[in-house]
């Protein structure tokens, strides 16, 4: 498990386990930092992709299954012992959906919550219609990803270290741009669904995610753009409401 998750915090007294999917390009450091602030009743696991941090030499996946595969691999002992949510961004929120998916179908297990954040569910016409950017030269994606603001700053100021992080970038989107999954006609989870989002990010459909559960299903925006759950103000109002809803759920498991 250890190469697959980041657990900054073991707490095996926890009652739930928040686990959390990178966005593309990105490492598991940002969300594995979130078990030294949630509380003692939360364990979070952050995942961790070949191809990058200890797994560097790693080659890159190269759809999604093979995501679903390794992660359910993993985690399916510990996600059958006590409650547990899933959050991603961006890319996260792609692999956090087709986990959740492959975990009700083959193993009718579902999380607690869901937390989806910056992206359009893949059926949606908003992400059918996005144009593929993954087969771009380094120097036209660069100039991409910086017209819609979708790179972390500190990256962009240095061009360098950006193309360190390309291959990541383009093989995860690679995976995101060849994912397909049919608009459910029937909601797969039952549980609640969360998505965040930047106000000032491209716009997301998200709505169209209210199709994969009958729960309760909320949208809340936040000042920012792509990376607004960076923003230290923006993720403490996260965190706050990710362990409110965390409890909330401890109480109905209960």
């Amino acid at each position: 498990m250890e190469k697959v998750i980041n657990c900054f915090k073991r707490r095996p007294d926890a009652v739930s386990r928040l686990i959390c999917f990178p966005w593309a390009g990105g490492g598991s450091i940002h969300y594995a930092r979130w078990g030294n602030v949630l509380n003692s009743s939360i364990e979070v696991f952050a995942v961790k992709l070949p191809g990058r941090e200890s797994r560097a030499k790693e080659p890159f996946f190269q759809n999604m299954q093979q995501i679903v595969d390794e992660v359910i691999g993993a985690l399916l002992p510990l996600l059958k012992e006590k409650p547990f949510a899933l959050f991603g961004h961006s890319f996260g929120a792609f692999t956090s959906f087709a986990v959740a998916d492959a975990l009700k179908r083959l193993h009718n297990l579902e999380p607690v919550h869901i937390f989806l954040s910056g992206a359009s569910a893949p059926y949606s016409e908003t992400r059918i219609n996005t144009p593929k950017r993954s087969d771009l030269s380094d120097d036209d994606f660069l100039k991409w990803m910086s017209s819609i603001g979708g790179t972390p700053p500190e990256l962009l100021a240095n061009p360098e270290v950006l193309k360190l992080f390309l291959p990541a970038l383009k093989a995860d989107l690679h995976v995101v741009e060849n994912y397909r999954r049919d608009k459910p006609d029937s909601p797969i989870l039952s549980c609640p669904l969360t998505c965040f989002d930047g106000k000032d990010d491209i716009p997301h459909d998200l709505q169209a995610w209210k199709s994969i559960t009958s729960g309760d299903f909320t949208v809340r925006m936040f000042d920012g753009s792509h990376f607004y759950l960076k923003d230290s103000a923006n993720e403490k109002i996260i965190l706050d409401f990710v362990t409110k809803q965390l409890e909330t759920s401890e109480m109905d498991y209960l």
